[in-house]
């Protein structure tokens, strides 16, 4: 989901992983969403996610250890580079309510189509 800075929603986008970790899928919905403000010619940018893993990482508090994460965590700071200023933050789940929405419409249309397997 991408908001101008008064909080109005311009643009949401979802896409289906198949299988993955909420980790993984958590990089995957950062690096859609960079995508979708860098085409849309966004200059700044405030990443507010509900994990504070994924924030520790892209901000360099913790380390990537995982192989898989540290592909996903290069490919955000390849994006992030090309903003002039960018910041990270966490919010409580609750407060994020409407990224959990994209994510359970997103998975309701892969259960509706057998896209998705148990």
């Amino acid at each position: 989901m991408v908001q101008t800075p008064e909080g109005e929603t311009v643009d949401e986008s979802s896409e289906l992983l198949g299988e993955a970790t909420n980790n993984v899928a958590e990089y995957r919905a950062l690096l859609l969403g960079l995508s979708r403000a860098l085409a849309m010619g966004a200059s700044d940018v405030e990443i507010i996610g509900d994990s504070e893993l994924i924030a520790r990482q892209v901000s360099g508090v913790y380390k990537v250890k995982h192989e898989a994460m540290r592909a996903l965590h290069g490919q955000t700071h390849e994006a992030l580079s090309q903003f002039e200023r960018w910041s990270i933050r966490t919010v409580p789940r609750e407060r994020n309510a409407r990224a959990d929405a994209l994510v359970n419409a997103a998975l309701d249309s892969a259960v509706a189509t057998g896209a998705a397997r148990a």
